[in-house]
């Protein structure tokens, strides 16, 4: 697929129970240098991959580094075109990702990063963290987009002194909730949440969890959660994706999935996790 223009619905709105966003049959096809010296090597990172998202649903996505995750999240925020595939986003197909398909999604479909600590810039304070999307964006006047600042530093649980804060004044706990707040600054109907806790020390990984949990229930968001650990996905996820070699080698309800497994994968990956909690 060429990487857009959305193609609008016959009836110029997607229905009301429509995928927020959604990859059909979707390929990421690297060239890599390793290949011989006529013929670049091809690597498959995502391979025929398809996944929908919704308001109100967590879709966990599980996997070993190199499975496919991390790029799977790009190609959903519009950071990575898929080589071949489809996608729709509220039910228009997505032919090419221009700039301005980009500012739409981005609108949309908001991302939290592994590390809070590289994610932030060192030298904002978390007002103007806080206050660059809407200023971007052009969201509302000067004192609304002031108001929503505070209103965001209170949904993620941080005090109003935070707000002068520079990151690295903060803990790491700390600097992820304004990442997560950060995400949320434009009303996003989905996040994607790639190893959002993995930076963290375990004493607050399940704060950062709860926290995203009830974010999602008070606002009806839609996320996908990207993890390396299984039982991290499991406290979060209704639906759970396992990749391997960027392909989907088992997906379903969280329940089914984790207490059932089909697969000889996720055996082995349920094993190998010890109890988040």
């Amino acid at each position: 697929m060429t990487a857009s223009t959305a193609t609008t619905a016959t009836d110029g709105t997607a229905a009301a129970d429509a995928p927020v966003i959604e990859l059909r049959r979707v390929h990421v096809v690297f060239r890599s240098r390793a290949g011989s010296l006529f013929r670049a090597q091809e690597v498959h990172a995502v391979d025929d991959v398809s996944i929908r998202v919704r308001r109100g649903q967590t879709i966990g996505i599980v996997g070993e580094s190199g499975s496919g995750k991390s790029t799977m999240a790009k190609v959903l925020v519009g950071l990575q075109a898929p080589t071949e595939g489809e996608i729709r986003f509220r039910g228009d197909v997505v032919t090419r990702y221009t700039h301005a398909v980009r500012r739409q999604v981005g609108r949309v479909v908001s991302v939290v990063f592994q590390d809070p600590a590289t994610a932030l810039n060192a030298r904002m304070t978390v007002r103007d963290t806080l206050r660059d999307p809407l200023d971007v964006h052009r969201v509302g006047t000067p004192a609304t987009r002031d108001a929503r600042v505070r209103e965001l530093v209170h949904l993620v649980g941080l005090p109003p002194s935070a707000l002068d804060a520079l990151p690295g004044q903060m803990s790491g706990g700390q600097r992820q909730r304004v990442a997560i707040a950060r995400a949320l600054a434009l009303e996003p109907d989905v996040i994607v949440a790639d190893e959002p806790t993995s930076a963290l020390d375990v004493s607050v990984r399940a704060q950062v969890l709860n926290l995203l949990d009830d974010l999602k229930a008070e606002l009806g968001l839609g996320m996908v959660f990207i993890s390396h650990d299984i039982q991290t996905v499991r406290h979060v996820s209704d639906e759970i994706v396992v990749m391997r070699h960027g392909r989907v080698v088992e997906s379903g309800p969280a329940a089914r999935v984790l207490d059932d497994p089909q697969e000889e994968y996720t055996r082995t990956l349920l094993g190998a996790a010890p109890a988040l909690l």
